[in-house]
């Protein structure tokens, strides 16, 4: 196996800070070796966002998978302190109530309520149906790439492929799917209150909901067997109120798939990092859902979950956590948990079993997993298949990782290849 080249790191400590910070580009580029030390000394620890607000992070396996589990801890973010809220990097009034209603802040019995309308929509038999159009999205948006020399595989592929998938699968028209802004996909990395990138972000939020507006009435005009269109009956017949409404098809247009394209960067820069994985994986198709499961585990879109609260002061693995602070899981340092996965900073196709938490657990597990699997799959092999020669065409230490809290991955991926086939 291809041993990693060595990252950019933080300089060592002794001890940990309290709280410790989750800040910097040398954390952004990798934090793995930060988890590390966190594991072992302990499974709960006090963090410092850049925004100010102070949570108490979960990063061992055992104890993340508890956590996610926990019925004493609630999504909802009414739950939150008054000392949470006066700092969270949360949407603005009224936007929060009308766009975070959404089944991530939602608990049961609401949550259950709410899930059933789009689970049938991301099955894994639905979605395999699905896959020789989801093949023909990709192939063609390999098509318009350079035939040789370089290219951008977010602004060329990455960006644009699971939003199509996306839009095909939840019943988007073409004339609307064309309309839509990838940039207000930036509002999953919501900014302070007095951060001055505020204006600008509540400016996505306005156009991300003028959006949402235009889809529920052509819906409403023109509905169909889809699941917005399911969606919209669902309120007209009073079975989800407006707010819920908007929010569920929120969630859809931004979580939907801006963590895919992330996800699809994270993988393509795993295996530049491993070349003789690369070429496995280019060699071998067969390998390809092995592949995924494995490459999601060692470094997932979904760096750490949303909030999570408790209701009174309680006990979480020998930490007093106060009623109303934040809880987060750190699905990548569960990931990376030597007690769980042997060898974990190893990139291993043949890891099994591969119990991994880059979907999350319980009962809020991603709805739309069998459906980023699918993708990745298809992404990576129909890159590799059909870019020969792929390679990143800058140095590793120049990859500029997006500063969102929550997720990981890159905005450019300057890659170089031999021809297009």
């Amino acid at each position: 196996m291809t041993v990693q080249e060595p990252l950019p790191t933080a300089e060592p400590q002794t001890t940990l800070p309290d709280p410790v910070p989750l800040t910097g580009c040398p954390y952004k580029a990798n934090p793995y070796p930060l988890y590390e030390r966190m594991r072992e000394a302990g499974p709960v620890h006090r963090v410092l966002f850049p925004s100010g607000v102070q949570a108490w992070l979960v990063t061992g396996y055992e104890a993340a998978h508890a956590a996610l589990n926990d019925d004493r801890l609630g999504k909802n973010h009414d739950r939150g302190n008054d000392r949470w809220r006066a700092r969270a990097s949360i949407m603005p009034e009224p936007q929060h109530s009308q766009l975070q209603v959404h089944l991530l802040h939602q608990d049961p019995p609401q949550h259950t309520h709410m899930r059933r309308f789009v689970t049938d929509a991301f099955t894994p038999r639905r979605i395999e149906q699905l896959r020789p159009r989801f093949q023909e999205l990709a192939d063609t948006l390999v098509d318009a790439l350079p035939e040789t020399g370089h290219a951008d595989l977010v602004t060329g592929f990455a960006a644009h492929f699971p939003f199509q998938v996306l839009a095909a699968v939840i019943g988007l028209p073409a004339e609307l799917a064309s309309r839509f802004d990838r940039d207000w996909g930036k509002v999953v990395q919501p900014v302070g209150p007095t951060d001055p990138g505020r204006p600008a972000y509540e400016a996505r939020l306005h156009g991300l909901q003028s959006y949402i507006a235009d889809i529920v009435a052509h819906k409403r005009e023109h509905g169909d067997d889809d699941l917005l269109s399911r969606l919209v009956a669902a309120r007209d017949h009073d079975e989800l109120s407006q707010e819920e409404l908007d929010s569920m098809i929120f969630q859809l247009l931004v979580a939907g798939q801006e963590p895919v394209t992330n996800q699809i960067t994270t993988a393509l820069i795993a295996l530049f990092r491993h070349p003789g994985q690369l070429a496995r994986l280019r060699d071998n198709p067969d390998l390809l859902p092995r592949a995924v499961e494995e490459l999601l585990r060692y470094d997932s879109a979904f760096e750490l979950t949303t909030w999570r609260f408790f209701d009174q002061d309680s006990d979480l693995h020998g930490t007093e956590v106060p009623s109303g602070d934040s809880v987060i899981v750190s699905l990548c340092a569960a990931n990376r948990d030597p007690r769980r996965f042997p060898d974990p900073d190893t990139l291993d196709f043949e890891r099994s079993p591969n119990p991994h938490l880059a979907f999350g657990h319980g009962i809020h597990f991603c709805p739309g997993a069998a459906l980023a699997r699918t993708e990745l799959q298809i992404a990576l092999g129909t890159l590799l298949t059909r870019l020969p020669g792929l390679h990143l065409a800058i140095r590793d230490e120049d990859i500029q990782w997006i500063p969102a809290v929550l997720g990981r991955g890159t905005n450019h991926l300057p890659v170089g290849y031999d021809r297009r086939r």
